[in-house]
């Protein structure tokens, strides 16, 4: 499979901390942007493929900024202005060593206006691929349509769809998540989840270790449970271990690889353009995942949520000699 990649969502205005010292006391910040679907769509373009993002932004400057950073990474961006809302805003706070702290400022914002009649603009019928999350679900009933609409277009379509769960508990908790996460799973080719999201979506506690060991609770066993909902594959993320993937034919599993974390944030997002973009390619599962724990630990090299994000000429290029002669 190859061809363009669709996707949608909120993207933000990003400020952080570039110090020591937390928001109450820091004498200065570093502004960006972020948001999960265009980190994927950021992470996919960096890997040389065609891929479109649509989303709303407010008359503004972090709007403007959004706009862009897409477009200067080679995005489509297909960003309809909203004068009536603002661009939604985050502040991330990393000045605990092994802890970032994120906090949104979205309720009301233009991204959460999203709504069904946006998606004629993104052209999903004549895309191979189409990647939803699960955070638009929370944002807004006329946000939510638009995913559950984007999805119907696709399948309809025979366009693949992928699903990756991004639970937000900021947004909401499990009880009010689960059912709307399981309506689009069911309609997915591909989902992808934390063990903690999937074990929430099946109903089972997440855990376990490398190579997804037996148990109710193990990575296997919650990427088959997730099949059981309808998809054809189930990726599972877990963390520092690595991830692995079900799918009719068996179970994959691949170790995470080790390197220097400054910041996990957007590491998620990285993982899944690496997968998707292998996918898009024609490879086997086993070497997705392989792709995509590369692609997610590079995301973690970095303090900001997609500029970490590898090349596809840095792909066998993870950690090695810093120098090049």
């Amino acid at each position: 499979m190859s061809g363009r990649v669709v996707t949608l969502g909120e993207s933000l205005g990003m400020i952080r901390t570039a110090g020591p010292d937390g928001f109450e006391r820091a004498a200065s910040a570093r502004i960006g942007t972020g948001g999960a679907e265009a980190n994927v769509a950021i992470g996919l373009a960096r890997l040389g493929h065609d891929v479109a993002w649509l989303g709303r932004v407010g008359d503004d400057e972090l709007g403007a900024r959004i706009r862009r950073e897409l477009r200067a990474e080679g995005v489509d961006t297909i960003a309809i202005t909203d004068p009536s809302a603002p661009t939604g805003l985050m502040l991330k706070d990393a000045s605990d060593p092994g802890r970032t702290v994120v906090r949104f400022y979205r309720a009301g914002s233009a991204g959460s206006r999203l709504c069904p009649q946006d998606i004629d603009r993104l052209g999903v019928p004549g895309a191979a691929w189409l990647h939803v999350t699960g955070i638009p679900l929370a944002l807004s009933a006329t946000a939510a349509d638009a995913i559950r609409h984007a999805v119907g277009v696709a399948r309809a379509a025979g366009t693949t769809v992928s699903f990756d769960i991004n639970h937000r508990a900021r947004l909401w908790d499990h009880p009010a998540a689960v059912p709307r996460y399981r309506e689009v799973i069911s309609l997915a080719d591909v989902v992808f989840g934390g063990d903690d999201e999937l074990g929430a979506v099946v109903g089972r506690s997440g855990g376990g270790g490398s190579g997804g060991p037996g148990g109710s609770g193990g990575p296997e066993a919650l990427a088959r449970a997730a099949l059981a909902l309808g998809p054809g594959e189930a990726v599972v993320k877990c963390g520092s271990l690595g991830a692995g993937a079900a799918t009719s034919r068996g179970w994959e599993w691949r170790d995470a690889v080790p390197v220097t974390v400054a910041d996990t944030v957007g590491a998620g997002d990285a993982f899944v353009a690496g997968y998707i973009s292998a996918r898009l390619e024609g490879r086997a599962v086993g070497d997705a995942l392989g792709r995509a724990v590369r692609t997610g630990a590079a995301a973690c090299r970095h303090p900001g949520d997609w500029e970490g994000a590898l090349r596809r000429e840095d792909l066998d290029r993870v950690e090695g000699d810093p120098v090049v002669r």
